[in-house]
C-alpha cells in the first residue's frame, strides 16, 4: 500500500502515546490517526478508523496486549508492532506476541525510557514502516517431512561433514519454527543469525529448543558445529565460523555493527564461505534490508549451494530479494518446502 501508512497507538502510558506520537508524526510517511488507552478503545477505533498498523503496549488494564492480539488475529488480522521491555520476562512476552502474528517489536529501554525512546526514533519509524508493507502470516503447522527422509538417517548425514547457515529478520522467529521442527534429531550442524536483541535470543533458544527434534541453543564462544545442533548467535554479538582440522566450531564476539546489525548474517555468511567452501548450504529468510546479500553471494562463489524464502511466503522479502538480486541465491522457494528442500540436497550431495 502507498504512503502515508495510518498507525493506531495502544498504550495505557499517557507519556509514552505522547512519545510514540511525536516520533511517528515526524515522518511524512506516516500519519497517526489516533491513540487507544486500552484494547477496548482500540477495538472501536479499528472499526472506525481502519489503521494500516497497530503499535502495541502488553501489559494494559482491563485486557492484556496479548489476549488483544490473539482476539485481533482471530477476527481482524493486521499488521502489529509490539512495544516491549528489554528484559527476560519482555523478551518470553514477546516471542509469544511474534507466534500470535505480530510484524515486529520494539524494545523499550530498563531505564529513563522517555529519553531511550526518543534516541530509538529512527528504529521505530523504519519498523512500522515495514510492517506497513508487510505480510501477515497466520501460524501454520509445518507438515510432516516423508518418512523416507528422516527416518535412521544418522549415517547418512554425519558422513556429509554438512553444515547449514541460515540468515533472518523481521517474521524469521516463526519462520524458524517453520523450518527447525520438522527436521530430524540427526540433521547436519546448523548455525543461525537473527536480529535480536542481547536479552532475547537466549530465550528464543530455549523456546525453539523445546519444541525441535534438533539440540536449540544461544552459542556460545568455541561450541563446535555438530550434527542434531543448531547455534544461534547471541543478541550483541557477531559469530563467525572457525575451523580446526576437520572440526567446525564458531567463535563468538562483541564488535560493530555490520550492515547497522549486531550479530550480522553478512558476519557469518562470509566466515562460511572462508572455512567451509562447499560444505555449507545457505538459506536466507524473510527479514528486512540487506543484511547477508553480500555474504551469501562469497558463500556461492566459495562453492556453496544456497535457498531463499520467496516473496509470497515472507512477511518481509527485502533480504531474500537482495540476496537473490546480487546474485547469491540457487534456488527460491517458499518458506513450508525448504526443510524438504535441505534433506533432499544433503542426500544428493553425500551420493
Amino acid at each position: 500500500m502507498p504512503p502515508p501508512y495510518k498507525v493506531l497507538i495502544v498504550d495505557d502510558s499517557a507519556l509514552m502515546r505522547q512519545i510514540l506520537t511525536q516520533i511517528l508524526s515526524s515522518d511524512p510517511d506516516i500519519e497517526v490517526i489516533g491513540v487507544a488507552s486500552d484494547p477496548y478503545v482500540a477495538r472501536e477505533k479499528i472499526k472506525a478508523l481502519h489503521p494500516d498498523v497497530l503499535t502495541l503496549d502488553v501489559e494494559m488494564p482491563r485486557m492484556d496486549g496479548l489476549t488483544f492480539l490473539e482476539k485481533l488475529m482471530r477476527g481482524h488480522p493486521m499488521p502489529v508492532v509490539m512495544i516491549s521491555t528489554l528484559t527476560e520476562k519482555g523478551a518470553d512476552v514477546t516471542l509469544r506476541a511474534l507466534s500470535l502474528g505480530a510484524i515486529d517489536y520494539v524494545a523499550k529501554p530498563k531505564l529513563d525510557v522517555s529519553a531511550g525512546t526518543l534516541q530509538q526514533s529512527e528504529e521505530i519509524i523504519t519498523r512500522v514502516k515495514a510492517a506497513a508493507r508487510a505480510r501477515v502470516r497466520i501460524r501454520q503447522t509445518p507438515a510432516p517431512l516423508p518418512v523416507s527422509l528422516t527416518a535412521k538417517s544418522t549415517p547418512q548425514f554425519t558422513a556429509t561433514h554438512k553444515v547449514v547457515a541460515i540468515g533472518a529478520s523481521t517474521g524469521g522467529t516463526e519462520a524458524l519454527r517453520e523450518v527447525l521442527t520438522v527436521l530430524p534429531a540427526d540433521f547436519p550442524g546448523i548455525v543461525i543469525v537473527q536480529h535480536m536483541p542481547e536479552a532475547y535470543t537466549q530465550q528464543f533458544a530455549a523456546r525453539l529448543n523445546s519444541l525441535c527434534r534438533i539440540r536449540v541453543k544461544e552459542a556460545e564462544d568455541r561450541d563446535r558445529i555438530l550434527p542434531g545442533h543448531a547455534l544461534i548467535a547471541p543478541g550483541g554479538h557477531h559469530m563467525a565460523v572457525i575451523r580446526k582440522g576437520m572440526e567446525y566450531g564458531v567463535h563468538v564476539y562483541r564488535g560493530e555493527r555490520v550492515n547497522r546489525h549486531l550479530p550480522s548474517v553478512d558476519v557469518l555468511f562470509s566466515s562460511c564461505a572462508r572455512e567451509l567452501g562447499r560444505n555449507v548450504l545457505g538459506v536466507m529468510l524473510t527479514g528486512m534490508g540487506g543484511d547477508g546479500a553480500r555474504g551469501m553471494l562469497e558463500m556461492k562463489q566459495s562453492g556453496a549451494f544456497n535457498m531463499a524464502q520467496d516473496e509470497a511466503t515472507s512477511v518481509v522479502f527485502g533480504m531474500p530479494n537482495e540476496a537473490i538480486k546480487l546474485g547469491g541465491v540457487d534456488e527460491v522457494l517458499p518458506l513450508e518446502r525448504i526443510p524438504l528442500a535441505l534433506l533432499q540436497r544433503l542426500s544428493s550431495d553425500k551420493e
